[in-house]
């Protein structure tokens, strides 16, 4: 068996301790009431995954939100995943106008936030900088989701940086979402 030399540990101890830092709980905490207490602005379906994807804004940053300008600091979105109602012959139940049914059962619960620094803080390459947004992952019971890959909230938010990084709620706000 081969040792490795004090240089290759050393090195591959610096190329860890180097790496992006990637969004936690840490940070990006999961807001107490935030259903109750932010703004429903959307439900997306989502069929290839059999749940529907409820989306929150909370209050303050809704209230600032203008078309075509970045949304303010002290942003958060958050996305809850809920299963869909499954009939009997086991495909996804559809409601009248064609739209997946959603149940209570919660499968997980993200939360996006903007602060000023997170941004210089993950110290990401530049195919994953969101700019000031961080991620964060929780279980439906409310308990951080350390198994979450969230370094692909990074590189799949990329695709959406003409709208500062978001996917569903600049469209909202640029058809007129109510105040």
């Amino acid at each position: 068996m081969k040792r490795l030399s004090s240089f290759a540990l050393a090195a591959s101890a610096a190329v860890f301790l180097a790496a992006p830092l990637f969004a936690t709980p840490d940070r990006v905490k999961l807001p107490a009431q935030y259903s109750s207490g932010f703004v429903l602005y959307n439900k997306v379906d989502r069929p290839d995954r059999k749940r529907v994807r409820f989306m929150y804004v909370n209050p303050e940053a809704h209230a600032r939100a203008r078309p075509g300008e970045i949304l303010p600091e002290g942003t958060i979105l958050i996305m809850e995943d809920h299963d869909v109602a499954i009939g009997a012959d086991g495909n996804p139940v559809l409601d009248k106008d064609g739209r997946l049914m959603p149940t209570d059962a919660l499968t997980g619960i993200f939360v996006m936030e903007k602060r000023t620094g997170f941004g210089a803080a993950n110290e990401l390459p530049p195919d994953k900088d969101n700019g000031d947004w961080d991620y964060a992952a929780y279980k439906a019971d409310g308990s951080p989701n350390s198994e979450a890959k969230l370094e692909s909230c990074f590189a799949c938010h990329m695709s959406r940086s003409n709208r500062d990084f978001t996917f569903t709620y600049f469209k909202n706000v640029e058809d007129g979402l109510p105040k």
